[in-house]
């Protein structure tokens, strides 16, 4: 079931491409913004009531919940340790697709699917090493991503409130010396940016940071880093530092990203235009690396009739582009039914590298405390 519901998230996801053709090519911008940007002004009270994060109900993922997604194992991979000296702050990707309002209700069903999917194919990674903690936020809707109006910002500022409160709860739930372990994708990444440039950064708790894996999300080495309040990756066995990469099979079309990473400003304050993107490569955990696909010990894909998925290696190789995006070669079997414009693979950018994020994961984790 979790499966179905994984390919039932891409499907949505990737009802970006439905459009093809010429009239697709000339107008994709144009017809995104009809289909996802919603057209009333922004309204907090249309996102429902806030989340109450000592609350159990509030939580997708949590040590003492008894249906947990990022529990979640294929078949013949080894069990999480009982007690894991790790605790992982997970914050999940937009789920959220409709213009009814400019943030999903906590309560919204379709929501509430899609984050189960993502805990099961993206936290499910980490769960070797620690125990996930994954809060349910007031996601921006998908459109905020396409619109430069001020209703998008809000409701990012809406959103954000949330997680940040969630990680609050959090860490006050946790003793003062356990190390952390934050992972994010896609909008779960920006939050977790501006989590740590306000939370972290120059604070005690940057030193419990074991790794930040801050997925599918341009993020400038110049204008970002220095206020994150840690490194980028160098060394695959590197603790205390950030991993970043967008996956695209080739040939790649990454015009989306880089006009979204060139017309913003850092959050340094200085432009992005000209500066370099963050690309660790998941296979190697180093920057600016490349390996083939037999360094690939486990990518998560689904099973031909939907209803689970393996974990198989060799699937795809990758490579670190100058341009700062993650080059995976050509399009893999098992994944060629959900990409999204310009040959971007953002939707498994956690299930290509499945199980070398498991490794590399453990890794950092093992030179942070041993250190």
């Amino acid at each position: 079931m979790l499966a179905r519901r994984f390919l039932y998230l891409i499907a949505g996801l990737i009802v970006l491409t439905l459009a093809a053709g010429l009239t697709w090519s000339l107008f994709q911008d144009q017809l995104l913004r009809m289909t996802f940007v919603p057209g009333g002004r922004f309204d907090a009270a249309a996102a429902g009531p806030a989340p109450d994060y000592r609350s159990a109900a509030a939580w997708l993922s949590r040590p003492d919940l008894p249906d947990d997604p990022a529990r979640w194992l294929p078949d013949g991979v080894a069990p999480a340790v009982e007690k894991p000296a790790i605790a992982v702050f997970y914050v999940p990707p937009t789920t959220y697709y409709s213009k009814a309002s400019w943030n999903a209700p906590i309560a919204n069903v379709e929501s509430r699917q899609w984050l189960r999917a993502f805990a099961w194919s993206e936290a499910s990674a980490f769960n070797a090493i620690g125990a996930i903690w994954a809060p349910r936020y007031r996601s921006a809707t998908l459109g905020t991503f396409m619109t430069d109006s001020p209703d998008a910002a809000k409701a990012l500022d809406l959103a954000y409130g949330d997680v940040e409160r969630a990680f609050d709860a959090f860490v006050a739930q946790l003793p003062a010396n356990r190390p952390i372990l934050l992972a994010g994708h896609s909008q779960g990444t920006l939050h977790l940016m501006r989590l740590l440039k306000d939370k972290v950064a120059g604070k005690p708790i940057a030193k419990r940071i074991v790794a930040a894996y801050l997925v599918g999300w341009p993020i400038s080495v110049e204008a970002d880093v220095p206020v994150l309040g840690l490194p980028a990756c160098t060394r695959a066995d590197q603790a205390g530092c950030i991993l970043s990469w967008q996956s695209f099979a080739e040939p790649a079309e990454p015009r989306q990203i880089r006009e979204i990473f060139e017309s913003s400003v850092g959050l340094t304050g200085a432009p992005r235009k000209g500066t370099n993107m963050i690309c660790v490569n998941p296979l190697t955990g180093l920057p600016a690396s490349a390996a083939a696909p037999d360094a690939n010990i486990g990518a998560l894909v689904p099973r031909s009739d939907y209803m689970g998925a393996d974990v198989k290696p060799g699937v795809v190789g990758a490579r670190c582009d100058p341009s700062g995006v993650l080059l995976i070669g050509a399009p893999p079997k098992g994944f060629d039914r959900f990409v999204m414009p310009g040959n971007n693979y953002h939707v498994f950018d956690y299930a290509l590298f499945w199980a070398n994020i498991r490794a590399d994961a453990a890794r950092r984790s093992a030179a942070y405390l041993g250190r």
